[in-house]
């Protein structure tokens, strides 16, 4: 077998890769063997005897497979957790969702005349100091709320 490095080497060069990615015909390697400038090595890519290999694919596909069963909820249980249940879905995170759920619907109903200020403000504050934990709770207190000065108003009439 003959020495094809000062080849390889021009070849990467021309074809501007790396010599890993140089096929050498070894039917051809005679002809090969006498290209001995960048010129003549032009002329063997051009025959087919000098050939860039493709580049080598890294598949994603059982990555994206994983992520698609991950999205169901597989592959998610008590042993494939490292984090704590904070650090992997932070307290804070899940309370500022909340509360921009709860904020939302106050300023929706304060915005439609089915809350006063004073009751907006009280709730408001309430739902700060954490006295609701759903969205529905708070639909209800608001009812109850509005059932109780309702009362009042007839009572007074």
């Amino acid at each position: 077998m003959v020495a094809l490095k000062l080849q390889k080497r021009l070849a990467a060069s021309v074809l501007k890769c790396g010599k890993r990615k140089i096929w050498l015909d070894p039917n051809e390697v005679n002809q090969i063997v006498m290209a001995n400038s960048r010129q003549n090595i032009r002329k063997l890519v051009k025959d087919g005897f000098v050939i860039k290999k493709p580049e080598i694919i890294h598949s994603r596909a059982r990555v994206v497979e994983r992520n698609a069963a991950k999205a169901k909820g597989r592959h998610t249980g008590t042993g494939k957790r490292r984090g704590t249940r904070n650090a992997r879905l932070p307290f804070k995170v899940l309370w500022i969702r909340r509360m921009r759920v709860l904020r939302r619907l106050l300023h929706k109903y304060r915005d439609s005349k089915k809350i006063d200020k004073h009751i907006y403000h009280q709730l408001y504050m309430q739902s700060k100091g954490n006295k609701f934990k759903t969205k529905r709770v708070l639909m209800e207190t608001i009812h109850q709320m509005k059932a109780e000065k309702n009362k009042e108003d007839a009572l007074a009439e």
